[in-house]
């Protein structure tokens, strides 16, 4: 066994000394293929002195990011590949490129080429010598801008940072700035408060930290898009609002869970509509117009359902299919208990109103809970 020689092992005397890494970048990706060497060579540049790895989180891109940034990863040891199937969003993307590192300090920059990548080595001194716990690359302090932006998007950017002052616990210029570094600490004593919704991460990190940190910002003008396509669009607000509702309500009654009774309300108004015209337009007997309407209901439910509660989780192709079908199922038995707790209910209190809260309410949360489980499960 001394014999044995291990293909391609050296000897420890020969072996280089481990350098451990100081910073790790995040960077999710999506669709973002010819960006990543113009990237990376961008950072090299700005971090010659410091020991530095790129973890490139991607939602699983259709253009050939992934295995752009492994061929890559092949050559350069600083590149970390980090794909994701079956989920998407910028904060968990963040959340789990995080996790994956080690290094005592984080940074997030988005792949565009957007953001200023030599306010890197400003912000690891700050962080470095104590001054802050979070340093943010601002657009709206002095020296910053938002470059080529059109007066639209410059009043909509405006009114959303407005918004977030309701749930920032920093005093800052820019806290929907998809670019900063800070101390692996700040954000993990955040991490199991954050809510994962949407694009804005540095908001979600701020309001969602346990004491507020000490914040510096650096000022840099946002740069136009050269390669791939922006994600911004009005999905992109929709969770804008689904963080803002989550920080706001959240501790209370879980977001989703709210967003599914609501659309559960709506489609009680769709199976009413449905039913009044199957009588009266349609002229179709009571029975099978109440089915109709039934199956008419939980299909509008389903539908909104996946584009907007379970967005992260949407379902595609045959697998939209096979969730619509779960879900019928499920609501069935949730009817059914609908029916018996409200019938109990009834039999113990004789107050009609309170039993058929009752229950809607079991029939909710056990449509909510099962359709998590078995309809949009994360895969």
């Amino acid at each position: 066994m001394d014999n044995v020689t291990i293909l391609g092992a050296q000897p420890k005397s020969a072996a280089s000394p481990i350098v451990p890494t100081v910073l790790s970048i995040i960077i999710p990706t999506l669709n973002e293929r010819e960006n990543i060497e113009p990237l990376l060579a961008l950072v090299t540049a700005a971090l010659p002195d410091t020991e530095w790895e790129a973890i490139f989180v991607d939602d699983d891109s259709l253009d050939g990011t992934p295995e752009h940034v492994r061929a890559l990863a092949r050559r350069n040891p600083r590149v970390r590949c980090l794909q994701r199937i079956g989920r998407r969003g910028l904060a968990t993307a963040c959340t789990e490129g995080v996790l994956a590192s080690a290094s005592p300090y984080i940074a997030v920059m988005d792949a565009d080429l957007q953001h200023d990548e030599r306010l890197l080595p400003q912000m690891l001194e700050a962080l470095d010598s104590g001054s802050a716990d979070l340093v943010v690359g601002s657009r709206y302090v002095a020296g910053g801008g938002v470059g080529a932006w059109s007066s639209g998007r410059v009043r909509i950017s405006g009114f959303a940072t407005w918004l977030a002052r309701f749930i920032c616990k920093a005093d800052i210029a820019d806290p929907l700035s998809g670019f900063f570094m800070c101390r692996r600490e700040v954000f993990e004593a955040a991490l199991r408060r954050m809510s994962g919704q949407g694009f804005k991460v540095l908001l979600d990190l701020l309001a969602s930290s346990p004491e507020p940190p000490r914040v510096t910002e650096l000022p840099y003008s946002f740069r136009e898009r050269q390669h791939g396509e922006s994600k911004l669009d009005t999905m992109i607000a929709w969770e804008y609002g689904m963080l803002l509702a989550d920080k706001l309500v959240g501790r209370f009654v879980p977001v989703r869970f709210a967003l599914f009774g609501l659309i559960g309300g709506l489609g009680l108004v769709v199976h009413l509509a449905t039913l009044w015209l199957a009588l009266n337009s349609l002229g179709i007997e009571f029975a099978a117009a109440q089915a109709i309407a039934t199956m008419v209901a939980m299909t509008s439910n389903f539908v909104l359902n996946n584009q907007f509660t379970y967005r992260d989780q949407r379902l595609h192709g045959l697998g939209l299919l096979r969730g619509l079908v779960i879900f019928y199922l499920i609501c069935g038995v949730g009817a059914v208990a609908n029916v018996g707790v409200a019938s109990y209910a009834f039999t113990s209190s004789h107050t009609w109103w309170l039993a058929g809260v009752a229950g809607a309410v079991v029939g909710s949360v056990w449509n909510f809970a099962m359709s998590s489980v078995f309809t949009w499960r994360r895969r």
